[in-house]
């Protein structure tokens, strides 16, 4: 399968699909933590390149119910509905099987997006004694079962200072979750060499459409990811 994780610059899940045997991909502004396969650019670049399943991760900062109350304290109304629409371009990206992953969002942008999340999970169930409430947006694509329920509800990410590592650390997901979403929407699948007289894959990125822009939809800066 060909498989698009979309706002990662960690590697973490497209790392897992890979191990797996499935020909993965990242996509961020900024480059990958991890040595891999990882487009740098904007992710509509990409997005219409004729993917199997696509795990998404947009920017969530205006869209998160625990900031909301900065959209009228500091007018933020307008990136609030950028963030919205671009959230709203990828969940609606045509692709079979897709999953976007956000923390519980308020309601201005639950309307813009037009629908609620279809899942909640938590890191302690996959092995992370944390909590960190997790939304999961899916098409085509079954809940996500848990695999290991742990002791612990340590708030980490909550307690952590302000500054760059925070930022990048809740933006990062859990490898028990990003192992589940591989084993468990992909599978595994068995590396073989081509029947004779069959092509060898190409490099993905010598057939991607690159600059299908179907939207005039304006990308969240990264600076406003929390």
């Amino acid at each position: 399968m060909r498989i698009l994780v979309a706002c990662e610059f960690s590697g973490v899940v497209r790392e897992a699909f890979s191990a797996l045997g499935h020909e993965s991909w990242s996509c961020d502004l900024l480059p990958t933590e991890i040595p891999g396969n990882h487009y740098q650019g904007d992710i509509r670049d990409i997005l219409y390149s004729g993917w199997d399943l696509m795990v998404a991760h947009p920017p969530c900062t205006r869209l998160c119910n625990s900031g909301v109350r900065w959209l009228a304290e500091r007018n933020l109304w307008q990136e609030m509905r950028e963030a919205s629409e671009f959230f709203k371009l990828i969940l609606n990206a045509p692709i079979t099987k897709i999953a976007v992953e956000n923390p519980i969002p308020h309601k201005y942008a639950v309307e813009i997006i037009g629908r609620k999340y279809d899942q909640v999970i938590q890191p302690y169930q996959f092995g992370h004694g944390e909590t960190k409430a997790t939304c999961l947006w899916l098409k085509g694509l079954p809940f996500l079962k848990s695999t290991n329920i742990v002791e612990g509800r340590e708030q980490r990410i909550h307690k952590m200072s302000p500054g760059k590592n925070r930022s990048h650390e809740r933006s990062r997901t859990y490898s028990g979750i990003a192992n589940a979403m591989a084993a468990q929407w992909a599978g595994c699948l068995t590396k073989r060499a081509p029947d004779a007289g069959e092509s060898a894959p190409l490099n993905l990125l010598s057939t991607l459409k690159v600059g299908h822009n179907l939207e005039n939809v304006s990308a969240p800066n990264p600076a406003q990811v929390a």
